[in-house]
């Protein structure tokens, strides 16, 4: 493995060939980590957790909050370079038309568009953020994905969003998963890497941890529920198992990592959820939209709608 992959590990070891193998530091983490993998347990914390804080965090306030981490993403078969113009002009048009509220927190598009975004977009606080490395597969050479990843930065991108290999994760190939992000983060130097885990195909709680764990030593910034794309989207289990996982290794080595929950929130209700985990489990440190997204298309009207109490779409 080469320096720079060590550089983000978080691992606090030292790397030598000839005493331990690159792999130490991931199973050491693995094997160490207390985050609950009884799938039971964990629906049991996020129910009482639901139950408990849930209608509090039901406010105006924290509606408002919520629209101000979605990453407003469009990413269709049949988008294209206008319909993307349009897609970012609705962005500008409610800067100008309610500068009393915070904007969206990104614009999420398929890599190719990383410039029109760019090109479209006028308001100086909401980020490019771009799908890449073959989402949402991520079935391809690595070169392949270095080169997509650099293109978009070069495109005027400010974050990516990429798959986790869950080929070389379902093989237990850890080395190479862990070296394909801390490769791509390595090209995105101090911009945002999101790691998507697929955790609707991963499933369980125990693989769910190990996705996250390999994922933050490899570097990333952010780890993620879901593309939305060919398997079931964020569930609350996955959010609060994520989200153990976060606190978990930044209690160990003091370096955040960003939770973002994607894939089916559609509605109010259910985004005030995922920010009670948030809240709960890693606590006010993490809500900000530094480290806490939601991606979502259409969640954006509904909190609007919920805090202004009227039926208006602005996005």
């Amino acid at each position: 493995m080469s320096n720079h992959e060590h550089e983000h590990c978080g691992c606090g070891c030292e790397h030598h060939e000839h005493d331990h193998k690159p792999m130490d530091k991931y199973m050491t983490a693995i094997n160490q980590s207390t985050v609950t993998t009884d799938d039971a347990a964990v629906a049991a914390a996020v129910q009482e957790i639901i139950e408990k804080h849930a209608a509090e965090n039901n406010t105006p306030e924290v509606q408002q909050f919520l629209l101000n981490c979605v990453d407003l993403t469009t990413l269709a078969t049949e988008d294209s370079e206008r319909s993307v113009a349009k897609f970012v002009q609705k962005v500008n048009d409610f800067d100008n038309n309610y500068p009393q509220y915070k904007n969206v927190a990104a614009i999420c598009v398929y890599s190719n568009f990383a410039a029109v975004v760019r090109g479209t977009l006028e308001v100086s606080d909401v980020n490019v953020a771009v799908c890449s490395a073959c989402f949402p597969s991520s079935q391809a050479h690595i070169e392949t994905k270095i080169a997509e990843t650099a293109l978009a930065l070069a495109d005027g991108a400010d974050e990516v969003d990429i798959v986790l290999n869950v080929g070389y994760f379902k093989d237990e190939a850890y080395e190479e998963l862990c070296d394909e992000i801390a490769e791509i983060k390595h090209v995105l130097g101090e911009r945002h890497l999101k790691v998507i885990l697929e955790t609707g195909l991963l499933k369980t709680a125990d693989a769910i941890r190990r996705a996250s764990i390999l994922s933050m030593y490899s570097g990333c910034d952010f780890i993620k529920t879901s593309t939305g794309k060919m398997y079931p989207g964020a569930s609350l289990e996955a959010a609060y198992v994520m989200c153990q996982c976060i606190k978990e290794y930044y209690e160990k080595h003091g370096r955040m990592v960003g939770f973002k929950a994607s894939g089916g929130i559609r509605s109010t209700e259910d985004a005030v959820k995922y920010y009670t985990i948030v809240k709960e489990v890693l606590g006010e440190k993490w809500l900000t939209n530094e480290y806490f997204r939601i991606g979502a298309s259409s969640l954006a009207n509904s909190l609007f709608q919920s805090f202004t109490g009227t039926d208006e779409k602005p996005f």
